[in-house]
């Protein structure tokens, strides 16, 4: 039996694999994925199955919005699964398959789907929700994120709010026999944490934005200063050569 990984060996195998600096607001996320990946691992009732691939993917994508270099983002995610275990490529796929399974349903057909897994469920959600709907799995709160994730996409263009989704999830997690209150917790921080991410975004970009003005104002300066200085040298210049003449 092969040695049991403790988090900083998983960690340790997530920085031998990316090397590059990430900057400050997205080494949260960063750990936060490590930790839970690395839980997840060494439990005997965990799955990773459909609704786990959309919601580490949202995760993944929603807290990384703005990252710099953007070419950066394949082999960071890459390197959080891979270090534990977890093949980045097989739940990318695997999320975008179960997307667009529930394309061109209905958000209370896929309700029904998450609910009574009936004879009409797509395939790759029917097995997920079979094997949840047995209440002994384990709990992640990105289960959660990837039920949100799925009834906020059918919901485009009908009119159920963030109250009534909400409430739909912890119904269908209090199916899949997960604690309501975690369920509940976990859309809240989840809701909270995602704003705070806009904020200090839109703060940065403020920095940004008036650094680049105060620069460019400070190049302006010099230049006009310089063309004043070279005037005033080719007018007394001139004064010399007509005082000489």
């Amino acid at each position: 039996m092969s040695e049991r990984k403790t988090i900083s060996d998983s960690k340790k195998a997530f920085y031998n694999a990316f090397s590059s600096v990430i900057p400050p607001i997205y080494r949260r996320i960063t750990d936060e994925l490590l930790v839970e990946l690395h839980l997840l691992s060494h439990s005997n009732d965990f799955e990773q199955g459909a609704i786990f691939a959309v919601g580490l993917c949202k995760v993944f994508d929603a807290f990384t919005r703005g990252y710099r270099p953007e070419k950066h983002l394949v082999s960071l995610f890459e390197a959080i699964c891979k270090s534990n275990g977890f093949d980045p490529a097989s739940l990318r796929d695997k999320s975008i398959r179960t997307q667009n399974a529930i394309k061109g349903y209905s958000f209370n057909e896929i309700l029904l789907f998450l609910k009574t897994n009936g004879v009409d469920t797509p395939e790759i959600l029917s097995g997920d929700v079979k094997a949840l709907s047995k209440g002994n799995k384990q709990y992640s709160r990105i289960i959660t994120i990837g039920l949100l994730s799925l009834l906020e996409e059918a919901s485009k263009g009908n009119k159920s709010d963030k109250e009534s989704i909400n409430s739909e999830i912890k119904e269908i997690c209090e199916i899949f026999g997960f604690q309501v209150s975690r369920v509940e917790r976990d859309i809240k921080q989840y809701t909270t944490n995602l704003e705070k991410l806009e904020q200090a975004l839109d703060l940065f970009k403020e920095s940004v934005a008036y650094e680049r003005k105060k620069k460019e104002s400070k190049v302006s300066t010099v230049t006009e200063q310089s063309n004043l200085n070279h005037n005033t040298n080719s007018t007394d210049l001139e004064a010399d050569q007509v005082n000489n003449s």
